[in-house]
């Protein structure tokens, strides 16, 4: 009699199928003890986060969960159906962070195949999907759309999954419109205090165009990208299997991209303290790898205002923030006039904060 197979490869590019549903494996119950760890790792001080006095204050039920490890938690959930075999994950899109999470909150997650394209060189394929992470209520914590270049299994074969049309490309927007931002309608932002905050600066004081140099730096550290991608449950060897990666484009371990948004995010702070939380993901793409011992820098830019009609006292900022390597965000290193982005960026990052409005 033949052994049954127990284990799995993952999926690769020929897997998948236009409109297949995945649900996701193991729910995952946020604790106290994940919040300290994420603050841990990355020293995030958004005064909302990190006290549930302030929170409450303002009319939350304690302090929320960092909108970041809430889309980590469900991008995690999503890697072992969707990217195991990954080359690289390439871009996101039409994010939306919805109902707040908390400490004792448990986190699943499910994607749907929205688009496959076979790549050029046959030996890849890139992978669309559409994931949505819901609390223990059924309540939309986070939505994304990501997109993934995935490996074939066999690279010699044309892949059976893409229509006989030709490729299926799924038609993004490039943001979040305000109407469809979920800003939160019951907050008391009267009393939110700019003292305890760590900056007087309000959506008001903000214009755009304005580009904000955040100064501090943050070396990665071998073992703290590694814990933080087991905090996620992201089981992409590419990020934590040195064995097989030492036969890899690069020889080691890639940092998890989204580690770097992380750490891009809690260098924010210097500049957009009041930038209370994150409503929309708009476009992201990594633009070069990051590895352990590389400092990164970053700068933003206020690409737009907006107003939410609804929402007193509270108003939106579409942010870019750039994540930079081993090189100081002073003039702001961008793309230069061909549109070639500079040797130093690593992180192109669009995506929408709530702030307090006077």
């Amino acid at each position: 009699m033949s052994a049954v197979k127990k284990t799995g490869t993952g999926n690769f590019f020929e897997d998948f199928q236009l409109g297949q549903v995945l649900e996701h494996a193991t729910p995952r119950t946020v604790t106290e003890g994940d919040v300290a760890l994420y603050c841990a790792l990355y020293g995030s001080r958004f005064a909302v986060q990190s006290a549930d006095s302030f929170a409450m204050d303002i009319g939350y039920e304690a302090a929320p969960i960092d909108d970041l490890l809430a889309f980590h938690v469900v991008f995690g959930k999503s890697v072992a159906d969707v990217s195991l075999n990954a080359v690289a994950n390439l871009g996101y899109a039409a994010g939306r962070m919805v109902t707040p999470v908390y400490a004792g909150d448990t986190l699943s997650a499910g994607s749907k195949v929205i688009g496959l394209k076979e790549t050029s060189s046959g030996k890849t394929g890139i992978v669309y999907v559409h994931t949505i992470g819901e609390n223990q209520r059924g309540e939309l914590v986070a939505d994304f759309v990501r997109w993934v270049m995935v490996n074939k299994k066999d690279p010699s074969t044309p892949a059976p999954n893409v229509p006989e049309s030709g490729p299926v490309v799924p038609d993004l927007p490039d943001c979040v419109t305000a109407e469809h931002l979920a800003a939160p309608t019951d907050l008391d932002m009267a009393e939110y205090n700019y003292q305890l905050s760590g900056s007087p600066h309000a959506w008001d004081d903000y214009v755009v165009g304005e580009k904000i140099d955040h100064v501090d730096g943050f070396t990665v550290e071998e073992a703290e990208h590694q814990l933080a991608t087991r905090l996620y449950q992201n089981s992409a060897r590419v990020h934590f299997n040195q064995h097989s990666e030492k036969d890899g484009r690069f020889g080691k371990r890639i940092v998890y991209g989204g580690h770097v948004i992380s750490i891009c995010r809690a260098l924010s702070f210097n500049g957009l303290s009041n930038a209370f939380k994150i409503a929309a993901i708009n476009a992201g793409a990594h633009v070069a790898p990051i590895f352990a011992g590389d400092t990164v820098y970053a700068w933003s830019e206020v690409l737009d205002k907006m107003e939410l009609p609804g929402h007193p006292g509270v108003g939106a900022l579409r942010l870019r923030t750039v994540g930079l390597k081993d090189k100081t965000a002073g003039d702001f290193p961008y793309k230069d006039e061909a549109g070639k982005y500079d040797p130093a960026v690593v992180l192109d990052f669009d995506y929408t904060v709530l702030m307090p409005r006077r």
